[in-house]
This record gives C-alpha cells, structure tokens and sequence, in this order.
C-alpha cells in the first residue's frame, strides 16, 4: 500500500532510463511509488501513451525491455514501487495496430473482431456488414477520382492494400482471384511464365470462401514467392488507377467487397459505427469483457506482476468499460493466480473514477478507490469564500447574461454534444432500441423517431456519469436514478404517447425480459450495458469540455470532477467528508493536479482567492475592459474575443502569471490557451468549424494586451493585481499541500507540482520538469529555515521543503496514515472559523494538524505574508497537547503553546506530532 505516489510523464524524450535517474531525487523527496503514465507499446510519437497498439510489448520509444529493467532495479534498490497507468477500455486503431488491421482484413471472420466493439450490421450494404472509416479529408468519390486511394502490393509479403497518404487498409485474401487476374489482364502477362503462375494461383482459390482465414497465410507466400511476379503485379496494378474511368470503376468495386467502408472525416459526427474514446476516431474501443481479448491484453501486465516489477495499477476510464465490477473480479483473479494466492491487499489498484458531490464509489472488488478528483475539488471548496464567490456570480452575470443560469448552459452543451461529437453512438442506441420494440407487437407502434426523442430526453436529464446495470439486473440504487431520470424526462414531454417512457424505462433496467416477454434478451442486454458506456463520455463531453469552457463565473472551480455551482465548504462539511472517507475508501489517492485537470494546482488556488477580493477585483476588471476596449475586434455586431472570453482570459492570466517577467514563450502558452478554450466552448468557433475571423481576432488581442509596447498601462495595473493574488495563492497552496500530505488517502504528486505549478490545460501541463534543479534544491534546504524559505516564497523552495518534511513525517508513521482514524480538533476564538484543524491517530501516535483559509483579512488584501496575528486556539485534550512536537522542524521542536499566533509564527499551517 502506497504512502505517496508521484505521477511522470513518460514520453520518447523521457523514456526508462530517465525516470531511473530520478529515482534518487524521488526517495530522497519521501515517495514510495514511483506511477506513470501508460508504457505499453503505443503509436510512434505518442505524447501521452494513452493510444496503445501493442499490450503485450513495452514502448520501444522509452527504451524497451532493457531501459525497463535498469528502471526496475533503480527502483527496487530505493525501496520503491512501480504503478502503470493501465488502458483496459481502448486501443489506438491504424495500420500499426496488428488486431486492428486484421479486423479491417477479414472482418467477422477475424478472431481479432470480438476485441472491438463494433456494429457490423450498422454498416449499409454490406452482406456481411462492416466497418466505417471515416479518415478521408474531402468526399470518397472526390479522393478516389483524384488517385489518393491507391492500390498497392507488398512484394515481401505476398498482399494487397489500399492505401490513402499514410493510411494502409488491407485488402481481403478472398478477393487476391479476382485481383489477381485483373492485374494479370491489364499487365498483358497471360503468356508469361510469372503471369501463367499467378494465374494458376487465382484459379485455386477462386471459389467462394477460399482461401480460408487459416490458409491466407500460405497464400500470401505462394504468391510473394513466384519469380517475376512483382513487376507484373507493378504494371497490372494500372488497372485500378484513376488516370482512367475504368481504373477508378474498378477500384471502387473492390473497395465495395471490403469488409470497411472508406469515407470522408466528416461521416464519424452521424455514421461512425465502432465505439470510440469520447470522440476520438483513431480511438476504438474494446470489449475487455470477452475472455479472450481480457487474456491477451493483460499478458504483459501479468509477467511484470509475476516478476514482481509492478506493485500497482490505475484503471483508466473505468466507466467506459461495458461491465466495471466482472473486469475488476476478473482483473484480481488474475492477480491471484499470479501471485500465488497472496492477500488482495497485496496489489494496489485505483480507478478513474468521477464522482459526483455526494456519490460513494460503486462497489467495484478489490479497488483501493479512485484517482482522487472528488477531494481535489473537496479542498477547494473548503478554501473558497462563499460570500465573495457570490458577489463574482453577480459580477459574471452582468458581463455575460446569456450563460448567467449554469443549468441552461449545461442543457446547451449536451445538445451540442449530442447534435454532433457523440451523434454517432446515439444514432447506434436508437437503432438497437428501435429493433428491441419491434421485436414484440405491444410496442412495435413506437416510431424510430419517437423512441429518439424519448432517449434524448432521457440523456438530457440523466445526472450522473452513469448507472452500473449488470446482465444479472438491476440494483435498488440505480433503479432510483433510473426511474428520477424517466420521471424528469416524461414532465418535458410533447406527445400523447407517454407510455413510451415505460418501455424506454424497463429496456433501461432489463425489467423487460424479467417480465416474461419475447424480446430478444441479447439485444436488451446489449442495449441496456451500452448506454452506460455513452452516458460517461457524453457527460464529460458537455460539463467538463464544453460547459466548463462558456460558464466563467470562476475557474478555479471549472475542474474536473467538479462543478461550478456546489456551494462552499465549511469546515464541518470537510470534517464529515473526511469521516465518511476513513469508513469508505481511506486508500483511494488525493489528487490536486494531475495530467488531465484544467490548471496547474498553485494556478487554481490563485484563482479562487478572488473569492478574497471580489469587489477589488471587479474594479479592476472594469478598468482593464477601458483599457482593451480598442483592441477588441468587432464585425457585423460580433466581437472578437466576445466578452465572455475576455473575461476568462484575465481570470487565467491571474492564475498563471509568472514570477519573472514576461516572455515570449508565456504569451505563446496564453494564446494556446486561449484558442483551445474557445474551441472546446463551441461557441463562437469550434474543433469541427473553426472560425478563422474570430479566432485571429481572439489572437490578436491576446499579443497585444500582453505586449509592453502597446499596453504598458493595463500591464502595469495587472502586475500589481497579480502580486496580491500571487501571495494569496500561495498561501492557499501551502494549506492544500498540508490537507493532502495529512488528511485521509494516499498523496498524489503531479509531476514537478513539488514547486509552483502555473501550468494551463493540457498539454501545457506536459512539459518538461528540471529535475535538478529540484534535487539541488531539496538538498540544499534539508533543515527546511522556515523564516528564510518564506520571505523568498516566490522561488518555490518552500513548497519544495514542505512536500519534503510531510512526506518524511508519513515515512516515519506508516500505520497512522494507512489505516489511522480521523477527529476534528476544536478551535476557538475570534478566528477560527479562518481555521481547520483535525486530528490523526493509530494505538499511541496521533498528529494534529491546523491549516488556515480565507487569509485576504490576514493579508491586508494579499500585500504582505500573515505572520502571528491570530486570535484563535487549538482546544485538545491534556493527554494529547502535552509534548507535542513540531512535525515540521528538523528538530522536532518541542511545542511551548497551542495558540494559533504561535503555531503560524512563520507558516500559516502547523502539523503536530505525539513523538
């Protein structure tokens, strides 16, 4: 069981080798689990590792097998443990995906196609269906009268392949007779001795169904293996050319006979037939649940374990999986089996998992808990001001009131989202359900168009990630939200026919074949698991990729896993939490950034001390709108950025505004930023429809509120708004990192975030991290000089030497953060409630820890560092505040009083211990 884990990025600039020569720097930091992200063998050049072609090799760009030993042994000889970043739910689909090529190849009769989830039937005109390919850039008929499809024949290995630039689509074998004589004809080579071989060649596998999946190979050799047979095939290959009617004809009839369909990009909004990765063509999703494809995908993954080099996994995107709970039973049994029938505590294991406000984590076997969303944005919202967060709601109604009502702008996004980027998996469960009512006749009057608008509604109004219906049925729990989303969906609806929400209602919950009725009980399982796999993707697709990116009234809020209205935390709330997590899942990780989060975590935490200053900020705001009144663009009565944007643009500067000044590199950051942004909100430009007009007038006015020369005045007046928000972060960030290291759960460090993490969204947030310059600097400041470290806080060392001493504190009491109990701690006086204390304890040892919130009042408004100035005690027992001693002091000084003037002399937290 991990007591910290620290998250890298590996990439083919940061491969095996080194991440081992970091593994010095981490152990001295006080990690125990080194966790990366996916290693298996992935698309050359990948920048994240998360579109795998290969499970059963490691990632030749990071070093291969070799590198992954001396890593292993690096690690070993440190003490620490390795977690992989696991993919069970989707592969990267291409010519370099083996099982991918091979589907393309022979379709359903491909062992490789029950790996895929695909809807053969789907495909029109097809006997045997098929799959849609949409990775065409102009119409099929356009790229086939143009000769960018082209036939071509791999002389080494005996086949045929249609090839578009760099995309291969192999042809099927059954198909070489008929190839093969064409080519022979065009070719004039009847006559030749390699022409009378090829033909012979086409003759013996030129009735139906030959050659078989199993004899193909042989073929392949046979032919690759005739003398003379490749420049024939070179010069008959002309009759598939475009350079002629007929070539283009007769190209396109043995395209026709394929198991694909080639097609232009823009078909995957409605046609697209494979599941995907949210909306991600390249991205297609497998069936772990078929025995054969789960064996095949962890076999690797298995022989790490049995090796004992990897000691944990992180599940991701566990909800896009068909059945979450039977892929974990399978996932342990496997490990088990491996490990010789050890404990289950022996593996760690935690899943992607989002949680909404309130929702425990379904109850998946053998699951330490989640990647951590849930407390990241249970921190923040302890630390935001609830009375300033409501006067910057009324500030952003006022600049932007058509997105003022965040319930209208989520409703909005879903039907953008359902319109266009997941129109295709809906098109896919409208039909099955539409095949489902028909298949009996007290419902087979319920039009395809009906039972569209009736799921629709459904979709809008469900409110959840998704449901965990099983092929055994359904529990109480999700029945509930089930038949809550069926009655909201019914109040919305136009029609007479009402009655068809009980049948959408009972296809949901499989009632529908519990109730004796001859439905097809294949197709109402399929029906009833896949839409819990569409309502995951299509729920972060409109909140956290679209709605998060239109509704601005404060971003730091705007996180994944969160939501942007949840009131404010008191620190009862937090207390409860904290019990509830002690009971639940105390072994889950506590994430405060990770690769996937809007902003780097000292970013956030500058933005939600606006809450702080919400009337100084609103007069700034107001002057910097004065001051780039004349930079924004304006057409036709539309502005460029829009006001919206504008405001959002300040609200990131605040958060990542660097500590040096300005560079060419941070406005290029910003204006990446800023054009994703705009993209992702779907506005007023998009990824499908980009608008050039306003998006070069959105990076106009960032270069030219950010350059000195033009806008001397609104920098000057930003820069000094800036330096208050930046002490106030900081000072957030010292009592987040303090609530992370010590509150229940395992601590997740971010790669680099042991200083200040100004980063934006990804990939901002993938850059390269100087390593030794971290390691310099934690050996240098081993004795952690408080004092020293606070008043030059901007260089980041005294995040640094704080991470250091509070994992050193884990280090040194094991028991009481694995498994040790949680308490709060009274404050009083006139500030507590500026304070959160609670307490950890396990048989004799027990910590105190105290963290300060809302410091604006301490700060003079963010001018100068809070020092003592508290009113405020920590009230504990006489048994337990006698002889406690500073954590955080090398020393461990014993602690002379509990008041809070003392105990936050330097820092505004103090952590206590009993020895």
């Amino acid at each position: 069981m991990p007591l910290s884990t620290y998250r890298l990025q590996l990439s083919k600039d940061f491969g095996f080798d080194d991440a081992a020569r970091i593994v010095p720097y981490l152990k001295s930091l006080g990690i125990t689990h080194l966790y990366t992200s996916p290693f298996l063998k992935a698309r050359p050049g990948s920048l994240h590792g998360y579109d795998a072609v290969d499970y059963s090799a490691l990632n030749p760009e990071f070093g291969g097998e070799d590198a992954f030993a001396r890593l292993s042994a690096a690690l070993k000889s440190a003490g620490l443990g390795l977690i992989l970043d696991f993919v069970p739910n989707h592969m990267a689909v291409g010519s370099d995906n083996a099982w991918w090529m091979d589907v393309l190849e022979w379709g359903q009769k491909s062992p490789r196609a029950a790996s895929f989830d695909i809807s053969w039937e789907l495909l029109p005109y097809r006997r045997s269906g098929g799959v849609l390919l949409p990775v065409l850039g102009k119409p099929y008929g356009d790229a086939l009268i143009a000769g960018e499809i082209a036939l071509k024949y791999d002389a080494a290995e005996g086949s045929f392949s249609a090839w578009y630039f760099d995309h291969r689509f192999p042809i099927n074998p059954q198909r070489y007779s008929d190839t093969i004589k064409t080519i022979v004809t065009a070719a004039h080579a009847a006559d030749e001795p390699a022409g009378r071989a090829l033909i012979a060649l086409a003759d013996e596998n030129a009735r139906p169904g030959l050659p078989s999946y199993a004899q193909a190979p042989a073929l392949k050799q046979r032919l690759a293996a005739i003398d003379g047979a490749a420049p024939i095939i070179e010069r008959g290959l002309s009759a598939y050319r475009a350079d002629q009617q007929a070539g283009v004809n007769t190209l396109h009839r043995l395209l026709e006979r394929q198991h694909y369909r080639l097609a232009d990009w823009r078909l995957a909004v409605s046609g697209i037939n494979y599941r995907r990765f949210f909306d991600i063509n390249e991205l297609a999703g497998l069936r772990v649940e078929d025995a054969r494809t789960f064996r095949n995908m962890h076999e690797l993954v298995a022989r790490l374990i049995a090796a004992d080099q990897l000691q944990g996994l992180r599940l991701d995107h566990i909800d896009g999986l068909l059945d979450p709970a039977q892929y974990s039973r399978r996932l342990h049994q496997l490990i088990r089996r491996i490990r010789g029938g050890e404990r289950r505590k022996s593996f760690y294991v935690v899943v992607e998992k989002i949680l909404a406000d309130g929702q425990a984590l379904p109850a998946f076997p053998d699951v330490a808990g989640t990647t951590g969303y849930e407390w990241l944005n249970t921190i923040s919202r302890v630390l935001v001001d609830q009375a300033g967060r409501d006067k910057l709601n009324a500030l952003w109604r006022g600049i932007a009131p058509a997105q003022q009502d965040f319930a209208a702008v989520l409703e909005s996004a879903k039907l953008r989202v359902l319109d266009t980027i997941m129109a295709s998996e809906f098109n896919v469960l409208v039909q099955l359900l539409s095949r489902i009512a028909a298949g009996h006749f007290t419902t087979r009057d319920y039009a395809a168009d009906r039972l569209r608008e009736a799921l629709r509604l459904y979709v809008l109004e469900f409110p959840l990630y998704r449901t965990y219906v099983t092929a055994g049925g359904c529990s109480d729990n999700d029945r509930a939200i089930i038949e809550g989303t069926i009655a909201a969906a019914r109040r919305r609806w136009q029609g007479t026919d009402v009655d068809i929400f009980k049948f959408v209602r009972d296809a949901l919950t499989l009632d529908l074949i519990r109730h004796g009725l001859p439905y097809s009980r294949p197709r109402a399982r399929n029906f009833a698991l896949k839409i819990q796999q569409f309502t995951g993707p299509m729920a972060a697709k409109s909140l956290e990729d679209t709605a998060f990116y239109r509704y601005h009234a404060l971003l730091g809020l705007n996180e994944v896993g969160g939501h942007p209205t949840l009131p404010g935390l008191s620190v009862g709330d937090f207390h409860a939490r904290m019990a509830q997590r002690v009971a639940q899942s105390p072994h889950g990780l506590t994430a405060t950034a990770t690769h996937d989060t809007k902003r780097g975590e000292d970013a956030r935490m500058r933005i939600l001390a606006l809450s702080e200053l919400p009337e100084l900020w609103a007069e700034h705001v107001a002057e910097w709108q004065r001051f780039n009144a004349g930079l924004v663009q304006s057409e036709n009565g539309r502005r460029s950025p829009s006001a919206g944007h504008e405001y959002m643009l300040y609200q990131a500067l605040i958060g990542a505004w660097p500590l040096t000044p300005i560079d060419k590199d941070f406005v290029s950051r910003i204006e990446a930023f800023a054009l994703k942004a705009a993209r992702e909100g779907k506005l007023e430009t998009s990824w499908l429809n980009p608008d050039d007009d306003y998006e070069r007038g959105l990076r106009d006015f960032v270069r030219a509120i950010l350059d000195r020369e033009r806008n001397a005045p609104f920098l000057d007046s930003f820069e000094r708004f800036a330096r208050r928000t930046a002490l106030l972060g900081a000072l957030n960030s010292l009592t987040q990192l303090v609530l992370k290291a010590t509150m229940p759960g395992v601590p997740d460090f971010y790669q680099g975030t042991e200083t200040w993490d100004l980063s934006l969204v990804d990939p901002n947030n993938r850059r390269p991290v100087d390593f030794a310059s971290r390691a310099a600097a934690l050996a240098a400041n081993a004795d952690a000089d408080w004092p020293e470290l606070t008043s030059h806080w901007r260089d980041g060392r005294i995040k640094l030497a704080l991470t250091h001493r509070l994992l050193s504190l884990r280090n040194e009491m094991p028991a009481l953060f694995r498994d040790g109990a949680y308490e709060p701690a009274e404050v009083a006086g006139p500030d507590r409630d500026h304070i959160l204390a609670f307490r950890r304890f396990a048989g004799r040892d027990h910590v105190v820890v105290a963290v300060a919130r809302h410091m604006g009042r301490m700060t003079h408004g963010g001018h100068r560092w809070p020092g003592g100035n508290w009113q405020a005690e920590l009230k504990l027992d006489h048994k337990i505040g006698t002889g406690l001693r500073d954590a955080l002091s090398r020393n461990g000084a014993l602690c002379q009083s509990l008041e809070i003037s003392r105990l936050f002399a330097s820092l505004p937290v103090a952590v206590l211990r009993s020895r």
